[in-house]
């Protein structure tokens, strides 16, 4: 079975993260599975818009664990994202962790539910936040962005607007993201595509600047002793033996 399905209506393709027994965690294969759907939507000239929504309760845990991929791999799908000549839209009805929140970051609309929440949880692990500074750093609210990358605090969707994380809270996702779509289908191709490099200029900036230092510190930190002790941790269901 497919970790990503596909939809396509009137000019927009939905593509949703199908794994919730994983709670559509960045596996390898979900990772992949993402960067070919959208590589099939920037050639695909019917497309004008695209959706990245989620089965279950959550958006993305953030990186699977078990089965991740590796930091230059996550960057291409970022990169693909933020470069891809169409809108994408995430439409967020739930919770959205670690890696989940830089797909957020790389996406050019975020609506979310007033019930969906986000946390950086990777301070809790014994890594940090660094390849997904890519996409968020260039957008957050710099005080907000340290005070949730140090505490892995739980923040609410009022929150996350406020911060610059998502565009839009609502009650109803869909009822608020229909006059979204509606507009993105009047934009012409051309028109779209070029909109979207000005307002993605600086994220870009931070691929060509620093992703491969981040790449390598990633890597080092998911190498060390305290990540092996916080993975083995949450596996476990359990406190790092650091936790005071």
């Amino acid at each position: 079975m497919p970790l990503i399905t596909t939809a396509h209506d009137r000019g927009v393709t939905t593509l949703t993260l199908d794994a919730p027994d994983t709670r559509n965690a960045l596996s390898a294969r979900l990772v992949a599975e993402l960067v070919d759907a959208l590589s099939g939507c920037a050639e695909d000239p019917s497309v004008r818009a695209v959706v990245l929504t989620h089965t279950g309760g959550t958006f993305s845990a953030g990186a699977d664990l078990t089965s991740p991929p590796s930091p230059y791999t996550f960057v291409a799908l970022l990169r693909r994202m933020v470069e891809l000549p169409k809108p994408v839209v995430a439409r967020v009805a739930g919770h959205v962790r670690a890696g989940g929140l830089g797909l957020l970051g790389a996406c050019d609309i975020v609506v979310a539910s007033e019930t969906s929440d986000f946390a950086f949880t990777e301070v809790r692990i014994g890594v940090a936040p660094a390849v997904i500074s890519l996409t968020l750093l260039p957008r957050l609210d710099a005080r907000a962005a340290t005070r949730y990358y140090l505490t892995g605090e739980r923040f609410d969707a009022r929150e996350a607007a406020r911060i610059g994380l998502t565009t839009l809270t609502t009650d109803d996702v869909d009822k608020a993201l229909a006059p979204v779509l509606d507009s993105l289908r009047k934009g012409s191709p051309q028109g779209l595509a070029e909109s979207k490099r000005l307002v993605t200029a600086r994220v870009l900036a931070s691929f060509e600047r620093d992703a491969e230092d981040l790449v390598q510190r990633s890597a080092s930190l998911f190498a060390s002793t305290e990540a092996r002790e916080g993975m083995t941790a949450f596996l476990e269901r359990r406190d790092p033996v650091w936790a005071i």
